[in-house]
């Protein structure tokens, strides 16, 4: 018989390199975690800053396009030129549509709306209830959100009197 010699073969790396290894990949993927949260946190620095910057000059624009209106407001109190108010006002309802701010006026007959409206008084009238009948102040929007509601007048039901309280018979 012969001997047959068994050789045990050798890993090809050791448990050494093996460990080596591992730390070196784990310290890598550590460097790159590190990495993405430096990056997550400066995304959010960055970020706040942005949505401070824009909330601090939010009404530039639009405070550059009353700034002619200002002038002419002033231009016109120096001159008592009734015509240089009615340009300025026709300068301010430009500014005021080109910032998507609206007027709510409603006419008279239209239907009373508690979100854009609000009843200062009612008065008895011959219109359908719970309508406009007078506009006292304008009220405004701003895109569609109500800055003001419009002040208004609105419609009851005429009483009759000399009724009868109990069966509401006219005693006429």
């Amino acid at each position: 018989m012969q001997e047959e010699t068994v050789q045990n073969p050798q890993p090809a790396t050791s448990l050494e390199d093996q460990l080596a290894e591992a730390r070196a990949q784990l310290e890598q993927q550590r460097e790159q975690m590190l990495r993405a949260v430096a990056d997550a946190d400066n995304t959010r620095k960055r970020v706040q800053a942005e949505a401070a910057s824009a909330q601090k000059y939010a009404l530039e624009r639009f405070a550059n396009g009353l700034l002619p209106v200002l002038d002419s407001l002033e231009a016109a109190v120096k001159s008592a030129d009734v015509s240089g108010v009615e340009i300025t006002l026709r300068q301010l309802v430009g500014a005021l549509e080109k910032a998507n701010v609206r007027e709510i006026s409603p006419s008279p007959g239209e239907r009373f709306d508690p979100h854009r409206h609000q009843a200062m008084a009612t008065v008895e009238s011959a219109s359908d209830p719970n309508t406009v009948v007078k506009v006292m102040q304008k009220g405004y929007s701003l895109a569609d959100r109500v800055l003001r509601p419009a002040l208004v007048t609105v419609a009851k039901p005429v009483e009759k009197g000399g009724g009868n309280p109990i069966s509401g018979i006219d005693l006429d």
